[in-house]
């Protein structure tokens, strides 16, 4: 039984949920859906003074409410503050609206990174969580936390959270464009590339990658210098196959300034691969790194960057980065408030991927060549 949902979005994501709603209204069960009208529903008003008051103009009471939001680079070039300030008025209105249930649909966690308990500082992802919960959000579902830890901020009986593995929509991709089928799987992949981690603590991301493709696994290690932010001293690359002639795809879960991946690929052209490419999910690209990636690409050090588009960067596009390459995200978003509209089993999305299976039977997003 399907229950009556609005799917609506803060001025950061309104194009992306219009986009979802296309998707969903796909499925035949939702082909009635009026769900652009809604996105357009939730209204900013702006005070002289800069305060901000969000407004709902149709009525939500008794319904689920699926709210589309980013607190990252977005589409209404909103800074990160007033974002996340919008995100919690949104949530205070739903509420306030008699919203039935109130599911937070935030693609891409700004401050997923700042989840470190250790030390003498603020933790964003604590703050942000345990507010969009105290006012009222009762499920959460994002895409590649940056840690395993994260979901556990959140008691479950109060909120669920729900971390979608985007990662997945990588491997199809690479299986839908560059590989096709199971022959070139065995005589081309297996023996010709290699997953490689970014540092020591993604190597769990590649580790998974070179399961699933049955490719071998490459691990960097990075030291960093932590008395300055975005440092690095040295990187010692580990492997137990030679690089030499391999097409590496370097695995990360965002990317960000670029300063990393740039520092890894000048310690591994040295090894003499064949091609570096990147393949990550989150799209950040604070500036330099869409000069740091140009460069890369005109140097001929760095083939491809695949991503998602779970972050809006106006400088992620081909003219701007030669090689790069956006796997859309929103036909696994409809997927997903399909499921939970409807009370349907998300393991399909969860479950573990292989390359040969999908092969054999792919059954989401078939692309062309870019």
């Amino acid at each position: 039984m399907v229950r009556e949902f609005v799917i609506m979005a803060t001025r950061s994501m309104k194009d992306y949920a219009a986009r979802v709603v296309r998707q969903v209204t796909k499925f035949p069960d939702f082909a009635t859906l009026e769900g652009c009208d809604a996105v357009k529903a939730l209204q900013t008003n702006r005070f002289a003074d800069g305060e901000m008051e969000v407004v709902i103009d149709t009525s939500i009471r008794g319904k689920d409410v699926v709210l589309f939001t980013s607190c990252a680079h977005n589409e209404a070039n909103i800074p990160v503050e007033a974002a996340k300030i919008e995100a919690y008025f949104a949530v205070d209105a739903l509420k306030r609206g008699q919203a039935s249930r109130i599911i937070l649909f935030e693609p891409f966690v700004s401050c997923s990174r700042s989840d470190r308990t250790s030390r003498r500082s603020s933790v964003g992802l604590w703050v942000h969580f345990k507010t969009l919960v105290s006012l009222g959000a009762r499920h959460i579902v994002t895409y590649q936390l940056q840690s395993d830890k994260s979901k556990s901020i959140v008691d479950p009986t109060m909120c669920l959270v729900d971390d979608i593995p985007a990662l997945t929509l990588l491997k199809r991709y690479l299986c839908d464009v560059y590989i096709r089928d199971s022959k070139t799987l065995e005589q081309e992949v297996r023996p010709h590339w290699a997953f490689c981690s970014v540092d020591a603590g993604g190597e769990k991301l590649a580790r998974d990658f070179a399961n699933s493709f049955g490719a071998p696994l490459v691990v960097a290690h990075k030291q960093r210098d932590y008395s300055r932010m975005n440092t690095i001293e040295s990187i010692n690359i580990l492997s137990a196959e030679p690089i030499e002639g391999k097409v590496l795809w370097i695995v990360d879960d965002m990317v960000d300034t670029a300063g990393s991946v740039s520092s890894l690929i000048g310690a591994l052209v040295p090894l003499k691969p064949a091609e570096i490419n990147i393949i990550a999910v989150h799209a950040i690209f604070s500036p330099p790194a869409s000069q740091r990636l140009s460069q890369l690409a005109e140097q001929g050090l760095l083939r491809r960057i695949i991503v998602t588009d779970t972050v809006y960067c106006p400088y992620s596009s081909p003219e701007k980065i030669p090689g790069l390459e956006v796997v859309p995200s929103t036909e696994l978003s409809a997927q997903i408030i399909r499921a939970i509209v409807s009370n349907r089993p998300m393991s399909n999305l969860l479950q573990p991927f292989s390359a040969e299976t999908y092969l054999r039977s792919p059954t989401l997003f078939h692309h062309t060549e870019p």
